[in-house]
């Protein structure tokens, strides 16, 4: 598995790879939570075809961890049919027939980063709201080179390169382990120990597996390259030590270090901030010995160029605030508001102007509670009174 690709240059310190990858998403229902029947890993935003958004159908089943096919429970036991997974380009094929034993990683990966997006936008007028009954999980909300496509192409991509490498530290996959090559010089007081995560293996499996499909000469390709490379490095940027104590009676006389990832949160309120600052491009043409290619440049010189770290798009984004089906948006009728707030959750932006309407709720909730000696707490239930607020 090593022999996956080329390794990221390293010398003590974790270096962003200039290769990059489309994108996984997964299935979630409208109310943010894990839908028990399916689960997508798309390419969205392709503008010549829905079809090529079908890259793995997975179904899954709730057994406290995630399983792929509802023929394949049990993953230890039985073989994952890749060839009958629509959508594969012949390397995806042959990717999936050699490591199939890190494909539940890659659908664990789809579903964290789904999950991460829609807490991420919870309080905005697009809240990353899921189709149930459609292959294109985010409806055509994606179609179009938007900060939204931006941010989802990258959350997305961090969140398989973040499973598959914590599912190797974890001894989960028997072709990948610790990251042995990070280690450089000890500090004063500490030595390497533990298990490193390999962040760039896990990177390499992400990049590798959906780059056979991210290959055209178009300027929405480049974009999807470009956020997806960011989302990986997200993780590269955040690594961090962790370290552990060992000494009598809990002292610290001797700490063991080994990098580690931050957690996904963490990545999420990273990439939240990408998409804030987004560089909005634009598409240039030129011809090549190969025909015509899109290329991206900054919109605006007078701005600092985007780095590999940061998200592109090259479309305005619709309001959101009315139902759209030819845009995907679910318009903000019935959202709950923040009355207090004067930011986009607030009632005012979240509500576009039309007003907000409060009713009442009742919810039970412990209190008055009392710690007894020795060791149980004991509640008393309470109904409490609170003011809800939902857009008109």
């Amino acid at each position: 598995m090593r022999g996956l690709g080329h390794h990221v240059q390293a010398s003590g310190a974790f270096q962003a790879s200039a290769v990059i990858q489309p994108t996984y998403l997964g299935h979630l229902s409208q109310d943010g939570q894990s839908c028990p029947l399916e689960m997508l890993i798309l390419l969205p935003g392709l503008q010549e075809t829905e079809n090529l958004a079908r890259m793995l159908h997975f179904e899954m089943v709730r057994v406290g961890s995630l399983a792929i096919g509802h023929q394949y429970s049990s993953l230890g036991t039985q073989p994952i049919l890749c060839g009958s997974i629509p959508g594969l380009v012949p390397k995806q094929l042959r990717f999936c027939r050699n490591y199939v034993e890190i494909m539940p990683s890659v659908a664990e990966g789809v579903k964290i980063g789904i999950q991460e997006c829609q807490h991420q936008f919870r309080g905005r007028r697009w809240n990353c709201t899921t189709v149930n009954d459609s292959l294109a999980i985010f409806g055509p909300v994606l179609d179009k080179a938007t900060r939204e496509s931006a941010f989802v192409h990258a959350i997305a991509s961090a969140g398989v390169a973040f499973a598959v490498t914590r599912s190797c530290a974890e001894g989960s996959a028997t072709i990948c382990g610790c990251d042995t090559r990070h280690k450089g010089s000890p500090g004063e007081g500490w030595k390497w120990g533990g298990c490193s995560e390999d962040v760039e293996f896990g990177s390499m499996v992400s990049r590798e597996f959906a780059d056979a499909r991210e290959n055209r000469p178009d300027a929405r390709s480049a974009m999807n390259r470009h956020n997806n490379e960011a989302g990986r490095t997200s993780i590269i940027e955040l690594m961090h030590l962790k370290c552990k104590c060992h000494g009598l009676s809990g002292s610290c006389e001797v700490k063991t270090c080994w990098w580690s990832q931050p957690d996904f949160r963490v990545i999420g309120d990273y990439l939240k901030d990408k998409y804030d600052s987004a560089s909005e491009m634009v598409v240039e043409k030129h011809r090549e010995s190969r025909g015509w290619v899109e290329t991206l440049r900054p919109k605006y010189n007078f701005f600092k160029a985007p780095t590999e770290k940061d998200l592109v798009y090259y479309e305005n984004s619709p309001n959101f605030c009315e139902p759209n089906p030819e845009t995907g948006s679910f318009g903000t009728r019935d959202r709950i508001c923040n009355v207090t707030s004067h930011g986009i959750d607030g009632c005012d932006l979240l509500c576009c102007g039309r007003g907000h309407n409060t009713r009442t709720e009742k919810r039970k909730e412990k209190c008055h509670c009392i710690f007894h000696w020795c060791c149980y707490v004991r509640c008393q239930e309470c109904i409490r009174v609170y003011d809800v607020h939902t857009c008109k």
